[in-house]
């Protein structure tokens, strides 16, 4: 696993507790550079991901808004950051549908004041060349593909067909604006469907695991034939990494797993993986617990990338294919409950 290299690095990481920031910050934590971790711990944050990895000697998680200007501003100057490597985002697509205000809010809005604010920063420091902002951002900023259409490149047209990725796209412009109006020293990485652990029970692989451990349904939508790329979340880890370290300013790349795999064979294989792993399931064939449901408003039909940029730019390529990751991926949830049965609990408490 790549680690943050340089011991002088000043690193504030948005969205540190939640799914893909986490796991960033597990992975940096083994290097040198010193992280601040900005998070509002709403539901798909959790502190308790981190709790091992706080205190005096480790990272400080500071609870937040990233639209908070002020606190954004008071982070950046008093740990002198020289790096914002930005994850918070609203980002489940249902979520978006039935409330689409709380991501402009958070997409946009906050992304915005974290550039507004780097960028006052930056000039501050007189513009060191070493500065960097870099913008994760997702694979839906495309669009749909039809089942022969080639895989999203860095220069595919953005397509959004939801409020979410529509919201996405809209941040990826804002950051692509601020370096070429202001110069500012920004990255910007689109990734496909990523799964591991640490992932809020909610997305497709998570919920079904979980479901199929409490007996209950696993909704399908529609046919089951949409397809998505999937990458495991270490080898996502890894490549940001990368390009934080090795690329130039101004520059975007495509993060992919190069696993296009249809939704009902992913749930028939965690059907399958879980039969085989879990003991004492409350329904014998967790195959009997599929069920298709009504596909969602706008469910785009197929995502692939083409990663080919950053695989001949810096040699970076997935590590895990997608049947040793979604191996590993049950045996944690299997091996973790401590850690998702308070987040369903919150759920419930909520509804």
């Amino acid at each position: 696993m790549n680690t943050l290299k340089n011991a002088d690095r000043r690193v504030l990481i948005t969205g540190g507790a939640g799914f893909i920031g986490s796991n960033f910050v597990r992975s940096a934590y083994g290097g040198t550079a010193s992280l601040i971790i900005l998070d509002a711990l709403t539901y798909a944050g959790n502190r308790a991901t981190l709790s091992d990895l706080e205190g005096p000697d480790g990272c400080l998680l500071v609870v937040g808004d990233i639209c908070d200007a002020p606190l954004v501003n008071q982070l950046l100057e008093q740990h002198q950051i020289d790096t914002v490597i930005h994850f918070a985002a609203e980002s489940h697509v249902d979520r978006s549908i039935l409330g689409p205000g709380a991501f402009v809010q958070t997409n946009v809005v906050g992304t915005f004041t974290l550039l507004e604010a780097f960028r006052q920063h930056w000039h501050r420091q007189q513009q060191p060349a070493h500065f960097r902002f870099l913008h994760v951002s997702t694979d839906e900023v495309f669009g749909s593909l039809a089942a022969d259409e080639p895989a999203f490149s860095e220069t595919t047209p953005y397509a959004p067909n939801s409020p979410y990725s529509a919201s996405k796209a809209g941040s990826d412009h804002l950051v692509r604006a601020y370096f070429h109006t202001y110069g500012m020293p920004t990255l910007i990485t689109n990734c496909s469907n990523n799964y591991g652990p640490y992932q809020f029970p909610e997305k497709l692989i998570p919920l079904m695991c979980v479901n199929i451990l409490l007996g209950q349904p696993l909704p399908v939508y529609g046919d089951g034939q949409n397809v998505r790329d999937w990458l495991y979340v270490e080898d996502h880890c890894a490549a940001i990494a990368t390009v934080l370290q090795q690329a130039a300013p101004g520059e975007t790349y495509n993060i992919g797993g190069n696993n296009q795999v249809k939704n009902i064979d992913i749930v028939k294989q965690l059907c399958d993986l879980m039969d085989r792993l879990a003991p004492d399931l409350p329904v014998l064939s967790a195959h009997d617990l599929i069920t298709f449901v009504r596909d969602r408003p706008g469910h785009d039909r197929r995502y692939a990338m083409d990663s080919t940029k950053i695989q001949r730019d810096f040699g970076w390529q997935p590590q895990y294919d997608f049947a040793t990751g979604l191996e590993q991926t049950v045996k944690w949830y299997l091996a973790h409950p401590d850690w998702w049965q308070p987040l369903l609990a919150q759920q419930q408490s909520a509804s």
